[in-house]
């Protein structure tokens, strides 16, 4: 089997062409939210609003796609909601067309993440998998590049024009779609005879699987409750007194990091152990926090967002890659869609905390009490055995 297979650089262009569509809004957001009014309470509400009703979508679809013995179906409709999402913000300004715009795209990366990663770990094995998923990482975050440097050079032309960013983004959100209908449903996806009881029966898999699995998604979902959404990082640039286009460009440099570093930290997570890698990943973290939390200069700030983009590409695609290496094939989708429903659950508190510690004590409290508890999820992996495969 060749190592990239023709599944995974079709799934890896459709992230690449989506992420061109959400990351050219995504530093924007914060910045258009302000701009019109709403406070940095209710950018962080809205974050965590958007992310809690995309884990319940993750955990229930990423289920429903073991059940029904099927990948594609749930990967095209997803990254069409998202994709008819994106123009919706630019209508109105009233609260409520936001969020609903906003829990769209997330519903839509909720339908679709378990059966994409699925997908990916299909065309794995046991002893690759860190480099298949750190692979479609790096074009997912590639889009996070090409994304907002659009938004940079259009900003720069026309100066506080954000409504035009967000009816320019359903171009590459439809080539995406268009993408998906390359991708085959596999003949030999097994069906399991059972039936989803409630809507939250998908939960009863932390019961049912093994004790590495529960051990490793503990630890992932303490550090989820207090790593609060990006947006945070991008407003801490923002208050040193940059500008807008250099946020921007400042943004563009980390995922610029982490689209580079994200398939050779893949391929050394599988020779040196995912746990290795990730723990390294954690430890990048803790400094970025406290960096944050401590220094007020651009320099710093600029160090900051590197390190940020090791810390991604050390833990993103490795933490899916380990948690698939866990369980049995057939259930991938309801592992990874059950964490993942959870941990956005998590970065909904996650997000509510930091809005209040931030609107309260400030930003520098807020990461450094985000630094401290990421040095215990640190030393909880790097204690607790834990597994790296699941027939080990």
């Amino acid at each position: 089997m060749k190592t990239i297979s023709k599944t995974v650089w079709i799934l890896s262009l459709v992230s690449l062409f989506t992420d061109i569509a959400s990351e050219m809004l995504y530093p924007i957001l914060p910045i258009y939210l302000k701009s019109i009014g709403y406070s940095i309470l209710f950018i962080g509400l809205l974050e965590g609003v958007a992310e809690f009703v995309a884990g319940y979508s993750k955990g229930y679809f990423g289920n429903l796609s073991d059940i029904q013995g099927k990948r594609v179906p749930f990967v095209r409709f997803g990254y069409a909601l998202s994709a008819i999402s994106k123009p919706l913000l630019a209508i109105s300004r009233l609260p409520y067309l936001v969020f609903f715009s906003r829990t769209m795209d997330r519903i839509g990366k909720g339908v679709r993440t378990g059966a994409r990663d699925a997908l990916l770990s299909e065309e794995t094995t046991a002893s690759s998998k860190a480099q298949i998923f750190g692979f479609h990482r790096s074009f997912d975050t590639l889009g996070a590049v090409i994304g907002p440097s659009i938004a940079l050079i259009f900003l720069a032309i026309y100066p506080n024009q954000y409504v035009y960013l967000f009816y320019f983004a359903i171009v590459p959100g439809f080539i995406s779609v268009g993408l998906t209908f390359l991708l085959k449903e596999k003949e030999n996806q097994t069906k399991q005879m059972r039936k989803i009881t409630s809507l939250f029966s998908y939960l009863s898999y932390w019961k049912q699987t093994n004790s590495n699995y529960r051990k490793l998604v503990f630890g992932l979902l303490v550090f989820a409750l207090w790593n609060s959404s990006d947006v945070f990082l991008i407003l801490k640039a923002k208050e040193v007194g940059l500008t807008d286009t250099t946020v921007i460009g400042i943004y563009i440099f980390y995922n610029l990091v982490y689209a580079i570093f994200a398939y050779p930290f893949g391929i050394l997570a599988d020779r040196l152990g995912l746990k290795r890698m990730f723990l390294f990943g954690i430890f990048m973290f803790i400094l970025v926090y406290w960096i944050m939390g401590t220094f007020q200069t651009v320099v710093w700030i600029v160090f900051a967002f590197f390190l940020y983009g090791l810390f991604a590409s050390a833990t993103e695609g490795i933490g899916k890659a380990w948690i698939s290496n866990l369980v049995p094939s057939e259930e991938v989708g309801t592992a990874i869609g059950m964490f993942t429903g959870l941990q956005s659950f998590a970065t909904f508190f996650a997000s509510l905390i930091a809005g209040w510690i931030w609107f309260t004590f400030g930003a520098g409290v807020t990461f450094l009490v985000t630094g401290m508890f990421a040095l215990l999820v640190w030393m909880y992996l790097k204690f607790i055995p834990i597994g790296e495969r699941y027939y080990s």
